[in-house]
């Protein structure tokens, strides 16, 4: 393909994912105003109801209207994501930054705690952790920070150990300035660029995450409106009714391939030519003895 006509196509692409991020994401924010519906009140008058003006997707085996599902469950499941790598974002950074800028013995302590942590693949160590924490949104969401976090504070720590010995901040470390300020000026702004790219095409990760354990039971429980809880109640209707499945199915492969495509145009817009290479490259140069289970477990 043409240089040019390559060019167009990814621009059309990342235009497309912007927009459907901020559809769904729109959506789930003004829910109560785009639907009359409670998502949990049960009509059994409505079971199973054909689509029409009153239910644009029809109702599901307990009178639910499933655009009201799908609405409140984009709610429940962008918004549980994003509290997620928040919390990822702000602990990873706080480890990694540490581990790298500081060095030493604190450095080997915090990477063994890390070691440990990427010892587990990420799904199986979060089904532990909801086993000992119990069901619950907010138990998802700290189960789903917890095993991902050391993966990013082992990519920040290569990143600030990178950076920790370039000539403006060693310049500002003879002016006199302190460790915390130095790494708020100088080693922060890159640093949190690199962070963008690997929030962003981690995003579908985490949400697959969080759909999978409410698939299972171990999440989001019901009646509470969530996609992977929508595909947990509908699978017994798979062969009368499939699209109960569809929906719920459909909306998490548009979220998570929006996200992964704006995470490619993330990377190529603040890094065309090292971003990708330079995560791998710094992570792979770490001589840390677990550092293999870390591309397995994520």
């Amino acid at each position: 393909m043409p240089a040019g006509l390559k060019r167009l196509a990814q621009r059309g692409l990342v235009g497309f994912a912007l927009a459907l991020v901020l559809f769904i994401g729109g959506s789930a924010i003004f829910a109560p105003v785009l639907t009359p519906y409670d998502p949990t009140e049960v009509n059994l008058a409505d079971k199973f109801a054909e689509p029409s003006a009153e239910h644009l997707l029809g109702c599901d085996h307990l009178g639910r209207d499933v655009v009201t599902r799908l609405l409140y469950g984009a709610r429940t499941s962008l918004g549980s994501v994003m509290v997620i790598a928040g919390v990822i974002l702000l602990l990873g950074f706080s480890v990694g930054a540490t581990a790298g800028y500081v060095g030493g013995a604190v450095d080997s302590t915090l990477m063994r705690i890390c070691d440990v942590f990427l010892t587990f693949p990420t799904f199986i160590l979060a089904m532990f952790m909801i086993g000992v924490l119990g069901t619950g949104i907010v138990n998802v969401i700290i189960a789903i920070a917890l095993t991902h976090w050391a993966w990013y504070a082992r990519i920040i720590r290569s990143f600030v150990l990178s950076l920790k010995n370039r000539e403006y901040v060693l310049a500002a470390r003879v002016a006199g300035t302190g460790r915390f300020m130095t790494v708020a000026r100088h080693v922060l702004p890159p640093v949190f660029a690199q962070l963008a790219i690997l929030a962003t095409l981690d995003i579908g990760h985490m949400m697959m995450h969080v759909s999978g354990l409410s698939f299972l039971g171990l999440g989001v429980t019901p009646p509470m409106a969530e996609w992977g809880v929508m595909i947990a109640d509908a699978r017994q209707f798979v062969w009368t009714h499939p699209e109960l499945i569809m929906y719920p199915g459909l909306a998490i492969f548009l979220t998570v391939m929006a996200f992964n495509l704006l995470g490619d145009a993330l990377r190529d817009a603040l890094d065309p030519n090292t971003a990708d290479h330079h995560v791998v490259d710094h992570a792979v140069s770490d001589p840390a003895p677990a550092h293999d289970g870390l591309l397995e477990a994520h």
